[in-house]
């Protein structure tokens, strides 16, 4: 009697997973369907913005390393530690 209490137990989780695997797939196709994509124009604008953003900041972190380690290294220098 265990095993079959025991079987029917994993028929009932196994039903049950598929289920709500189920049920899961069909609420993400809803969601899916309501979102609102972009356009062409729109992700072209935002990649652009991204792309110039992404220089700026990296010329400017460039030159500002560029500028600190100048100026550790000339105090180095002044100071004879180097």
């Amino acid at each position: 009697m265990a095993e079959t209490t025991t079987l029917e137990t994993v028929r009932e989780a196994t039903g049950g997973r598929i289920e709500r695997m189920r049920l899961f797939l069909s609420e993400v196709r809803n969601e899916l369907k309501r979102v609102t994509w972009p356009s062409q124009k729109e992700v072209y604008a935002t990649t652009v913005v991204v792309i110039l953003t992404s220089a700026f900041f990296g010329i400017y972190l460039f030159i500002l390393d560029f500028g600190l380690n100048n100026l550790v290294q000339w105090i180095f220098r002044r100071f004879g530690a180097a």
